[in-house]
C-alpha cells in the first residue's frame, strides 16, 4: 500500500472527522480518480508528435494513455471531427495515489519561481483543477530526450460535496496551495 494511501486511512480521515464533525463514515470525503490531460494541437499538421506525447505521459503515469478525438469540426482550427488531437489518462486506486505523491513531493517543488497552486480552481462540486506548463518537471521524464515542452492539466475527481470540504483534503495530502 502506498505511502499517501496509509496516511489517508489514519490520520487524514481522523483530520476531516474533527474539522467538519461527519457522522458516516461514507460521507469522509475521498479521492475518486485522477485525470491527466495533454491537449496537442499540433498533431493536426504531424501525427508523430502525438505519439510522444502520448510516451511522455505513459512515462509520467505508469499506465496507457487514450488518444483523444475532435467532437467537431472547426475550420479556423483546420480541425475534421474524429482527428486525434490529445490523449489522457484516469487514474485510480494505487497508481493515482503513487502519482499523487509523485506530484506533491517531487514535481511540484521543481517548477521555476513556483509559490503555490492556485486555491481557488475549484468547480463548485468538490474538483480540483491544475494546469502545468512542462512536462519536463516529472524526475521520469529524460531532458535530453525531450522534443518539444508540452504542458498538461490535472484533475483531481473527490467526492466532497463542497469546494471547502475538497481543499481541506488535498491540503491534508500537502498540496502545496498559495497563501
Amino acid at each position: 500500500m502506498s505511502r499517501l494511501k496509509e496516511l489517508y486511512n489514519s490520520e487524514i480521515k481522523d483530520a476531516m472527522v474533527k474539522k467538519f464533525g461527519y457522522k458516516n463514515v461514507m460521507e469522509i470525503p475521498k479521492l475518486e480518480k485522477v485525470v491527466i490531460n495533454m491537449g496537442v494541437g499540433e498533431a493536426k499538421e504531424n501525427a508523430k508528435i502525438l505519439d510522444t506525447a502520448v510516451k511522455d505521459m505513459e512515462t509520467i503515469t505508469g499506465q496507457k494513455a487514450v488518444l483523444t478525438k475532435a467532437k467537431k469540426s472547426v475550420a479556423n482550427f483546420k480541425i475534421r471531427e474524429g482527428m486525434a488531437i490529445g490523449c489522457k489518462v484516469t487514474l485510480r486506486g494505487e497508481k493515482m495515489y503513487e502519482f499523487v505523491d509523485r506530484l506533491v513531493n517531487l514535481a511540484l517543488p521543481r517548477v521555476r519561481d513556483f509559490r503555490g497552486v492556485n486555491p481557488n480552481a475549484f468547480d463548485g462540486r468538490g474538483n480540483y483543477a491544475l494546469g502545468i506548463k512542462e512536462q519536463l518537471i516529472f524526475p521520469e521524464i529524460e531532458y535530453d530526450k525531450v522534443d518539444k515542452v508540452r504542458g498538461m492539466d490535472i484533475i483531481f475527481v473527490t467526492t466532497a460535496k463542497t469546494d471547502e470540504e475538497a481543499r481541506e483534503l488535498l491540503r491534508l495530502f500537502n498540496m502545496p496551495f498559495a497563501k
